[in-house]
């Protein structure tokens, strides 16, 4: 099995364990979109405490690649805080991004 399978299947562990219904060709798109990072233990969780990484997560890639700002953006970011479970520590890169995507109904971006 690749790493990256690996890192798939970690996020799909993640996902059925929070009971989130998993679109496995987004799950890989989104996957590769994030390149790299989902195989550095650190780069791949989201620290949702962290105001800075918010910040990345809204600018870099909910208004640079999704084309969202505003309200809608900081909304996105709440449901996928939401649904991995806000005390969950482990809040997996390429599931939060999913998350976003699926909220956002930005799937086309990654079709």
């Amino acid at each position: 099995m690749s790493k990256f399978d690996e890192a798939l299947d970690a996020c799909k562990a993640q996902m059925q364990s929070c009971n989130i219904e998993c679109d496995e060709i987004l799950l890989k798109n989104v996957a590769k979109g994030l390149g790299p990072s989902i195989y550095n233990k650190d780069a791949n969780l989201v620290a949702a405490g962290d105001p800075k990484e918010l910040d990345n997560i809204r600018t870099k890639f909910i208004n640079g690649k999704l084309g969202v700002e505003g309200s809608e953006a900081d909304a996105a970011i709440q449901h996928a805080i939401d649904k991995i479970g806000s005390s969950n520590r482990q809040k997996l890169r390429p599931v939060f991004y999913y998350l976003i995507v699926k909220h956002l109904g930005k799937e086309s971006i990654y079709g």
